[in-house]
């Protein structure tokens, strides 16, 4: 445009979109990498097929966490722990075990150090179901220990006998090789993770408490290394998870007269209900970007493409873009908002009886930052109806979020990039619930993670059909454990 004088000038538009273009420019090359530069560790040789072959043997054992903690079979959980007992003869020699409330086990490796903190790392010994209608599915039976194809078969051979088998052979590996550590370690395996862990990790971490024992850091599942798994990050990235959601159940029930369905009212008890849980689904949870998501995108920032990057390194103006897009997809959908999801209905009798009750389950996973009071409150807004009751059924609050500055998280960092060279490391957000959350009293560092690679279609695997672990990822898993008690405790 012109002025006054004729002179040409750049409109006030003009000038604000240029410098915010600069700005955008700027903070998008002023990003820089925040990946630990370490060299590649050095080889640690041992009998992978008969590590995998003891992981075989272990998934046999049909160690099924039960739905009501009195159903409980208790033989295949006992016999599991003598094979461990037969298996790693070392360990069972340098460390002490103890057995928790009859079937979790607790091993403690002496340090030397006594002014330095223990550290604990965990596993559980349960496996879920197999469901029969889906046996027919599976390629080897599921409980069969199978290996073949370079995978062992089976269920447990992910979540989790593969962590437990393969802390004990990397603990083994090193008392063979006559190693003894400066600070404690802890090693807790519980026994019904599956069903909430309140007999098996939560009964452990009382024992710990009560001894007046605080460990430096916790480690247990819940994240893994991820391919393709970080939007706009090519690079594999292991996720450790610094935070897990909480957890949210919520019972809605409607009333209703009864009688003939001849003469049905114009709502029966079931047509409420629907209504009330149409309502739930159509009014989803707020999304947004919070710890520590946003510390996984700030963390890879650098490693991404560079359209991807302006994106991500400029929050401030992207991030209701980002989070639509996040929450376009199930998965991703799951780190930016307290999800929801109607899980079980129940009503009626027969097709010509007006049902005089319907009731729902609704399950809530809680973003950190959350409550469960807040949550409760937010659906009975949304349902608005006097004629819907609702009752909480359990809750579990979100976990704090760990620290990525300490040393701790340093060290497993550290230990992945020795471990996995070019593999990436960003802290992260857990969507499921760990035993992990039982020791919370015990640390501030609590982290979940194992170093196993997976795709999108690996993860269905994990609680579903088909369940298995390549031998070479598992021999990755024993070497990363191996490198990290080395690197945290010797």
């Amino acid at each position: 445009m012109r002025d006054g004088n004729g002179h040409v000038t750049l409109g006030i538009g003009g000038g604000v979109v240029a410098v915010v273009l600069i700005v955008l420019l700027i903070n998008t090359l002023r990003t820089k990498s925040r990946q630990i530069r370490v060299d590649p560790a050095p080889a640690i040789v041992f009998d992978e097929m008969a590590a995998a072959q003891r992981l075989a043997e272990a998934v046999r054992f049909k160690t099924v966490a039960p739905a009501q903690p009195d159903q409980l079979d208790a033989k295949p959980l006992l016999a599991l722990h003598e094979f461990l007992r037969a298996s790693f003869p070392g360990v069972h020699r340098a460390l002490r075990r103890e057995v928790v409330n009859d079937h979790s086990l607790l091993y403690t490796w002496p340090g030397n150090a006594a002014t330095r903190k223990p550290i604990l790392l965990m596993a559980h010994l349960d496996v879920v179901p197999v469901e029969s209608a889906a046996e027919r599915e599976w390629i080897e039976p599921p409980f069969s220990g199978r290996i073949a194809d370079g995978y062992i078969w089976g269920r447990g051979s992910i979540d989790d006998k593969s962590a437990v088998l393969g802390i004990l052979e990397a603990v083994e590996y090193l008392v063979q090789a006559n190693a003894r550590p400066a600070r404690t370690v802890y090693l807790a395996f519980g026994h019904d993770e599956e069903s909430r862990g309140h007999d098996g990790a939560e009964r452990i971490a009382a024992v710990l408490k009560a001894r007046g024992i605080a460990v430096e850091y916790v480690l247990d599942e819940g994240m893994v290394i991820g391919e393709r798994l970080v939007p706009g990050v090519r690079a594999p990235v292991a996720l450790v998870g610094t935070a897990e959601k909480g957890w949210l159940t919520i019972e809605l029930s409607a009333g209703g007269a009864g009688g003939h369905a001849s003469m049905p009212p114009a709502h029966t008890a079931i047509g409420l209900l629907a209504t009330a849980l149409h309502r739930i689904e159509a009014h989803p949870l707020p999304a947004a970007l919070k710890p520590p998501v946003t510390d996984l995108f700030a963390t890879v920032t650098r490693e991404m493409p560079f359209l991807q990057r302006m994106l991500f390194a400029n929050l401030w103006m992207f991030s209701p873009l980002i989070v639509r897009r996040l929450a376009a997809a199930p998965a991703s959908n799951a780190i930016v908002r307290t999800t929801t999801a109607v899980t079980v209905v129940q009503g009626g009798t027969r097709d010509n009886v007006l049902p005089k009750a319907a009731t729902a389950l609704v399950n809530f996973r809680i973003l950190p930052g959350e409550t469960a009071a807040k949550v409760m409150q937010s659906i009975r807004g949304i349902v608005n109806d006097p004629r819907i009751e609702l009752r909480l059924i359990k809750q579990e609050e979100p976990s704090a979020v760990s620290t990525t500055a300490s040393a701790s998280y340093r060290m497993i960092a550290t230990t992945i990039r020795q471990v996995f060279p070019g593999v990436l490391v960003a802290p992260a957000l857990a969507v499921v619930r760990t035993d992990s959350s039982h020791f919370l009293d015990i640390s501030d560092a609590v982290y979940r993670f194992r170093p196993l690679r997976f795709t999108a279609e690996d993860l269905t695997r994990i609680h579903g059909v088909n369940e298995r672990l390549a031998v070479d990822a598992y021999a990755g898993l024993v070497r990363f454990y191996v490198e990290l008690l080395r690197n945290s405790a010797l």
